[in-house]
């Protein structure tokens, strides 16, 4: 997921909205994720978050279910997202 935070106007700042987004999908989907791009600019990142299971269908809803949530806590700030398969 790629997001743009042009309200960030320091990486402390930025911080706040990648842990907070982190926490919360981890915390509700079980999910693992990581700032895998951009960590070092104030107003963008790269966020990956990666689910492992025997069934595509599953994992496929899965990481639906994060981009939904993912758009609805941040908005307009979620510029792009894609899935990778493996």
């Amino acid at each position: 997921m790629e997001l743009r935070i042009d309200h960030a106007h320091s990486l402390k700042e930025k911080r706040h909205v990648v842990k907070s987004l982190k926490e919360r999908l981890r915390g509700k989907f079980n999910v693992s994720v990581s700032e895998i791009e951009d960590q070092e600019l104030h107003n963008s990142a790269v966020i990956a978050a990666a689910v492992v299971s025997p069934s595509r269908d599953f994992a496929s809803q899965i990481l639906r279910a994060v981009e939904d949530e993912a758009e609805s806590q941040l908005g307009p700030m979620l510029v792009r997202s894609n899935v990778e398969w493996l």
